[in-house]
C-alpha cells in the first residue's frame, strides 16, 4: 500500500509539472503583451520596457520558467499582474465560495443519479426505464451556460424568487446548484443504471436470488456495493474538477470563486494566475485520483492497490 501510494504522488509530481510546463509555454505563445496589459494600451515604449524589465518578462522562457517553478517549490505561486496581490492568497480567498458550491452540486447530482438509476435498474424494460432514459439524456445534452441562463432569466428576473448573482447567503446556492447538478446526475444515472444491469447479471446474485431474495433486496444488499465502483470514479473526479471552479457557471452567476478568478486571468492575460488557477487543478485531480483508489479498497475488498497498473 505505501509503496504504491509513494509511486502515485512521484507520478502526481511528474504531472504537476508536465502541467506546470505546457501552460507556461501557452502563456507565451498567446499574441498579447502583459505589460501593455498593465500599462494599458496608450502607455510609451520606456515605461513598457520598465515593467518587462521588473516583471522579468524581457529573458527567455526557461529562464523564466526555472525562476518560477523555484518560487513554486516554495510554496510561492507569484504575485497578480493585475490585482497586485499573491496568488496564494487570491485562491484560498475564492476558494471557499467554490468549495460550498461544488458540494452542494455534488450532493445533488449524487441523490439524483442514484435515485434515478436504480429506479430505472429496478423497473428494467419498462415505461419508467425508458422516461428516465429520456430524462436522463436530456438533462446530460442541456449546456450549462445556457441553463444558467435560462435559470437567472426565469427564477430570478421574472420571477424574482432568487439574487440574480453573486454569493448573498443560502438562496443564492440554489440556481447555481442546480444549474450543476442536473447534468452530472443524468450521467450518473445511465452509469449506475448500466453498472447495475450488469452485476445484476452475475452468479452471486443469481445465488441470492435462488435463496428466496426479491430482486430488489439483491439490488441493494448485493450489487450495490459493486455497482458504486464506476460512479466513486466519476464522482471523485468530478468534484475535483468542482473544486478547482467551474468557469462557466461561476462567469454566469458571478459567483465569487475560482473559475470565475481564472477567467478574469485568462481575459487580462495574468500569467501569475493564469498558472496558480491551472496548477491548483491540477493538483486537486491529482489527490481525487489518489482517495479514489484507496475508496475502491474500501467499497470492495478484493481489490489490491499493488496489484494495479
Amino acid at each position: 500500500m505505501l509503496a504504491y501510494v509513494l509511486r502515485r504522488l512521484g507520478f502526481g509530481i511528474v504531472v504537476l509539472v508536465g502541467t506546470s510546463i505546457i501552460t507556461f509555454i501557452i502563456a507565451f505563445v498567446v499574441p498579447a503583451d502583459p505589460a501593455v496589459t498593465i500599462a494599458g494600451a496608450k502607455a510609451d515604449p520606456q515605461t513598457l520596457a520598465l515593467i518587462r524589465t521588473q516583471l522579468g518578462l524581457n529573458q527567455p522562457i526557461y529562464v523564466q520558467y526555472a525562476r518560477y517553478l523555484a518560487r513554486v517549490v516554495q510554496g510561492d505561486l507569484g504575485r497578480s499582474y493585475i490585482l497586485r496581490q499573491s496568488v496564494t492568497r487570491l485562491i484560498a480567498e475564492r476558494f471557499p465560495a467554490t468549495a460550498i458550491l461544488a458540494l452542494c452540486a455534488m450532493a445533488l447530482s449524487l441523490v439524483l443519479g442514484v435515485v434515478m438509476g436504480v429506479v430505472a435498474a429496478a423497473y428494467k424494460e419498462r415505461a419508467i426505464d425508458n422516461i428516465l432514459l429520456v430524462v436522463s439524456l436530456a438533462l446530460i445534452s442541456l449546456p450549462v451556460f445556457w441553463l444558467g441562463t435560462m435559470l437567472l432569466i426565469g427564477a430570478g428576473f421574472y420571477l424574482r424568487s432568487f439574487p440574480l448573482g453573486g454569493f448573498s447567503g443560502a438562496r443564492s446556492l440554489i440556481l447555481p446548484t442546480i444549474t450543476l447538478a442536473l447534468g452530472s446526475g443524468g450521467y450518473y444515472s445511465r452509469i449506475l443504471h448500466t453498472s447495475l444491469g450488469e452485476v445484476m447479471g452475475q452468479d452471486y446474485i443469481r445465488t441470492a436470488l435462488g435463496k428466496g431474495l426479491s430482486r430488489r433486496q439483491a439490488m441493494l444488499k448485493h450489487a450495490m456495493a459493486n455497482a458504486l465502483l464506476p460512479l466513486v470514479t466519476l464522482a471523485g473526479l468530478d468534484l475535483a474538477g468542482l473544486l478547482s471552479g467551474v468557469v462557466l457557471t461561476e462567469t454566469v452567476f458571478n459567483w465569487p470563486g475560482i473559475g470565475r478568478l481564472a477567467f478574469e486571468a485568462i481575459f487580462n492575460l495574468d500569467i501569475p494566475l493564469i498558472m496558480g488557477t491551472v496548477l491548483f487543478s491540477a493538483f486537486l485531480i491529482v489527490v481525487a485520483n489518489l482517495l479514489v483508489d484507496l475508496l475502491y479498497v474500501w467499497l470492495d475488498p478484493r481489490i489490491r492497490l499493488g496489484e494495479q497498473p
